[in-house]
């Protein structure tokens, strides 16, 4: 999270053990280090899923709380607040979950079914500005609550009693297990959100915590903050760390020389620091199922909406130059908006991002001739794009990227760049006051329908305006019709594939490869290629 999961640039710091590295857990004993220092790469802006939805809040969010299920170290589904995982009945279109006894919130109230019951009801509501309420379509009345047609009372989501959640589905969704995990389905202490209104998660003390940690230190602005242990719970026993501190560093330079100070156990790197540590003994790569790209403005009174104009931009950017030369941090070049390895095709056996890719590849001639017929479609000689992004040191380097090979390739054009904080550049792509804008997708789950989803016709992420009919029928086919017919599924998934390469709709540049510097002490850290990872079994050995 989608996260994401307003996808703005912005990247979950990922731990691994086994590593051979001069962190500070070096000098000491086998149980004396008690405390992980950590980075991320944007600032935190809420803890309320219902507010907001980035990276940085569904990182945190994955360590202080429990959704009705999580993932094991084996990306297997597992009980959480659920007692169980359960079996649907009603044709698949009806989940009741009993939840545990025992589970509380840090503040000592139970957590009960009127919990999920609040959360949701406010994360679908048409006042919900987390613009990830669609992630709820295909429970009962979702999609007509959040379009304001219906009140929060008519989703498909009741408290039977105190302990029995119950929820119905519009249709069978095969994949609701796995979306369960997602923070974007976390309960929210329901007595603490009637007690402190739209303030709920403003700051980390206005809200409680059913996770294995707790979140202190956050006043709702400043850019370090931490974890500790939460003693109430109901697993604390498998919990080994009293606490995790967290820093928000931008820089990647700026987190070598803190990871080689002994003031990160974890340090991302990327960029001109990347390129001189790939070959060091402390670098792990770490692959996760997310595709960085340009998201286009296709309004009609943008220039980008005509098609070959988008088509030119996607032949004149060299992403294999990009990946090897200018990034050079492990990252491969992206031909789909779909990563690959995300999930196999069942049909045909094949990766799905593999067998679907983009054929149309750099071709700066076929770039040129293209554009020069888009700027007269649209009776101009000459057009200035906006290039939005957040004010990390790989984001300008991509914007440096952009700005170079379009200004120099193609005839009449000109990009401006605004490199600017992550909530201006959400801020600007949320109102349509741009052109491209480089941001990511980090898959929620492992189905190519979390990829598309984001860019059909409705969808309140849908910041671009995409809209082609081909494609939005495949997928509501698939979420619909088709969703329990494997071969009419995953064909729906070719088609919308296809048509999101013949379109244009997006314009891939990577995938998602981080490389980090990882203290060789640290063990026990789940890292998910889908989804966040889990550091709260993270232990020194």
């Amino acid at each position: 999270m989608n996260f994401k999961k307003v996808a703005v640039v912005s990247s979950l710091v990922l731990l691994s053990g086994g590593l051979a590295a001069c962190g500070k857990a070096n000098a000491n004993s086998k149980t004396s280090q008690k405390t992980l220092s950590l980075m991320q790469t944007s600032s935190l802006q809420s803890l309320d899923t219902s507010n907001q939805a980035d990276f940085t809040q569904w990182n945190m969010l994955q360590q202080s709380m429990e959704g009705l299920y999580r993932m094991n170290a084996k990306d297997q589904v597992v009980a959480g607040m659920a007692k169980k995982v359960v079996k649907p009945t009603n044709n698949g279109k009806t989940y009741t979950f009993q939840l545990r006894h025992n589970a509380k919130w840090s503040n000592g109230d139970p957590v009960t079914a009127q919990d999920f019951v609040t959360a949701w009801r406010r994360s679908v509501s048409a006042t919900s500005t987390s613009g990830y309420s669609y992630i709820y379509e295909g429970v009962k009345n979702a999609a007509q609550i959040s379009a304001g047609k219906q009140p929060t009372s008519a989703l498909g989501a009741k408290a039977v009693d105190k302990y029995t959640f119950r929820v119905t589905l519009s249709h069978a969704m095969p994949y609701l297990n796995k979306m369960l995990v997602m923070p974007a389905f976390f309960p929210q202490d329901h007595q603490l959100v009637t007690k402190y209104g739209s303030k709920y998660g403003s700051n980390s003390t206005k809200m409680a915590y059913n996770g294995p940690f707790k979140l202190t230190g956050w006043n709702g602005t400043n850019d370090t903050w931490s974890l500790v242990k939460n003693n109430t719970y109901y697993d604390k026993k498998t919990v080994k760390l009293d606490k995790m501190t967290v820093r928000v560093v931008k820089d990647s330079n700026t987190a070598h020389n803190l990871f080689s100070s002994n003031k990160l156990d974890d340090a991302m790197i990327s960029g001109v620091t990347a390129q001189g540590l790939q070959h060091d003994k402390h670098l792990k790569h770490v692959s996760k199922a997310g595709t960085y790209y340009l998201r286009l403005n296709m309004n009609k009174n943008h220039a980008l909406h005509n098609a070959k104009l988008r088509r030119a931009l996607n032949l004149v950017l060299n992403k294999e130059n990009l990946t090897k030369k200018v990034l050079s941090d492990g990252s491969t070049p992206a031909h789909n908006y779909v990563t690959p390895t995300l999930v196999k095709d069942p049909t045909t056996g094949k990766d799905f991002g593999t067998e679907t890719a983009n054929t149309d590849t750099y071709n700066v001639k076929k770039a040129q001739q293209l554009w020069q017929q888009g700027l007269k479609e649209l009776g101009k000689s000459s057009v200035t794009l906006k290039l939005y992004s957040d004010d990390t040191t790989t984001a300008k380097t991509i914007d440096e990227f952009v700005q170079a090979a379009v200004e120099q390739h193609l005839s009449g054009a000109k990009v401006n760049v605004s490199s600017v904080p992550a909530k201006a550049s959400g801020s600007a792509v949320e109102s349509g006051n741009f052109d491209m804008a480089y941001t990511m997708w980090l898959a929620d789950y492992a189905d190519p329908v979390s990829f598309f989803d984001v860019i059909t016709k409705t969808n309140p992420q849908n910041y671009g305006h995409y809209d082609d009919a081909q494609f939005n029928a495949a997928v509501t086919a698939a979420h619909g019709k088709n969703a329990t017919n494997t071969a009419a599924y995953w064909q729906n998934m070719r088609t919308a594939a296809k048509r999101v390469n013949t379109t244009n709709a997006v314009v891939p540049l990577y995938n998602m490869t981080e490389s980090h510097l990882v203290n060789s002490k640290l063990a026990g850290v789940v890292y998910h290629s889908v989804g966040e990872n889990d550091y709260t079994r993270a232990y020194f050995k």
